[in-house]
Order: structure tokens, then C-alpha cells, then sequence
């Protein structure tokens, strides 16, 4: 389920870093932990009762922050006092107004040695699917934060390949099918996904590269490289699409990489 977040804050020209997704994302799981105890009980109330699920708040994705801005160095200066973001969790749809109230009123600072930016949750609205009522159906979905394919090497890290490249798609098909089956079984991955597709649709202008960084300055500082400016047309179960569009695509899903919206 996907939620738009409208945001506020009383100061304006606040400073962002370039790379604030590791600090938003961190901003967003602490009100998830806050939630840790009360979301058992609402599991337990509603009878949710799948395997596993206290960690699905961990199978969570964020777009980029929509606000007007200036750069000024390695800093976002915001233009407006209003700004909008939205985060995506993979729950069973009687979480709707659970989610909305854990996020409603709620701070998200986003900080880091340089600057602090703070914002104030001023509204929360569930934003519906898409999906149709077919088992299997085909989209076509469109980034709203950079898509991150990545193939590993031997040493475990990844090489970044952009859509052009003839391993994107795969790499995508494998990421989004392995978290399929971490919530299932591999058995019911290998059955669902037998019929699951995905091609690239390109606009008269080549996809956009941004190399974003993370834990910028401190020992576990890493870069990835992800791709916006393209679609994606997607076939494949209802469930599993749903998983798609709830998580995003690509690797590093919870720093904001890959959030999509359903065009079609």
C-alpha cells in the first residue's frame, strides 16, 4: 500500500544533503520501531497472522522528495516550506488506517553533520493500487526515484548496469522474484513467476544516471548508481505485482531506490 505524505515545516530555505535518502530512510524506520509493540497487538487483533510479518515493516520504499530547491554545494536548500514524499509498505490492506495514524503528526528529521532539516507529517492519504481484479495482468510503471540493477561480483559488490544494458531487466526479474519468495517459499516463486515479464520503454531522451551516496563520509560509505526517465511494462500475478509496487524495484529498496508508480 502507498501513501502520499504532505510534509510542513515553519522554517523555509532549510538545507538537505544531495544524498539525504540514508537519513530519511533512517528517519522513517525509528517510526517504525516506535510501532513495535502496537503493531503486534493490531496483528494479533486483526488476525494477520502470516509467518514472519512483524518484518514486512522492513519491506518499506520512498520516492524522492518532491519540493521546490536550489543547489548550493553538496546541499538541497528548500524554496518552499511544503513538500510532499511517498512511502510505500508491503501490509494487508487493514493496516491502511494503522499506517496513517503511526504517521500522522509525527517529525521526520532529516540530519547529517552538516545540516538538519525538520518536517511535520500535515497529512496522510492512501493512494489506491491500480490493480485490477485479474489474477495475472500487465502494467506499466514509471520511477520516481532511481532504479538501482546491480550484478555481484566475486568479491560481493555490485556492478551497476543501466537499462540499455542486457542484464538490467533480469537483474530486476531476480530482486523482484527473490523477495516474492522470502515471503512465500521458493517452490511458490517458481510457480508464480513462470508466467512473470518485463521490458524497458524508452523515452526520446536516454534514461537519467544519478550516482547517489551512502553513509556519506563515514567508514561504511558506499555508491550506488540508479536510472530514472524510463518505464518498465510488467506482467505477471496480481500478488506479485502488488509486491512490485509496494517495495520497488531493484536493489535497495529501503534507502528509496526504485519506488514506481502505475502509469497504465
Amino acid at each position: 500500500m502507498k501513501f502520499l505524505i504532505n510534509l510542513h515545516s515553519t522554517q523555509l530555505h532549510q538545507q538537505l544533503p544531495l544524498n539525504y535518502q540514508y537519513p530519511l530512510s533512517a528517519a522513517i524506520y525509528r517510526i517504525l520501531q516506535q510501532a513495535d509493540s502496537d503493531y503486534a497487538s493490531f496483528l494479533h487483533n486483526e488476525g494477520y497472522k502470516q509467518e514472519g510479518s512483524l518484518k514486512t515493516f522492513k519491506l518499506f520504499n520512498f520516492s524522492d522528495i518532491k519540493v521546490p530547491f536550489k543547489i548550493i554545494g553538496d546541499r538541497l536548500e528548500t524554496l518552499d516550506n511544503k513538500a510532499q514524499l511517498i512511502v510505500s509498505f508491503h501490509l494487508p490492506q487493514a493496516a491502511e488506517n494503522f499506517i496513517k495514524g503511526l504517521f500522522l503528526s509525527q517529525q521526520i528529521e532529516i540530519a547529517d553533520a552538516s545540516s538538519k532539516a525538520k518536517f511535520t507529517v500535515a497529512q496522510v492519504s492512501a493512494i489506491p493500487s491500480g490493480l485490477g481484479i485479474d489474477a495475472t495482468q500487465q502494467i506499466v510503471v514509471q520511477p520516481i526515484s532511481p532504479v538501482v540493477a546491480g550484478i555481484k561480483n566475486e568479491k560481493g559488490d555490485y556492478t551497476f548496469v543501466p537499462p540499455e544494458h542486457t542484464d538490467f531487466v533480469p537483474q530486476l526479474l531476480y530482486n523482484w522474484k527473490a523477495k516474492y519468495a522470502a515471503l512465500h517459499s521458493e517452490a511458490t516463486a517458481n510457480t508464480d513467476f513462470a508466467t512473470a515479464a518485463m521490458k524497458v520503454i524508452f523515452f526520446r531522451n536516454a534514461p537519467k544516471s544519478r550516482l547517489i551516496t551512502i553513509k556519506a563520509g563515514s567508514p561504511g560509505e558506499t555508491k550506488i548508481r540508479g536510472f530514472t526517465n524510463f518505464r518498465l511494462q510488467v506482467s505477471g500475478q496480481k500478488d506479485a505485482l502488488e509486491l512490485l509496487l509496494n517495495v520497488g524495484a531493484g536493489v535497495y529498496s529501503s534507502l528509496g531506490m526504485g519506488c514506481i508508480e502505475m502509469v497504465v
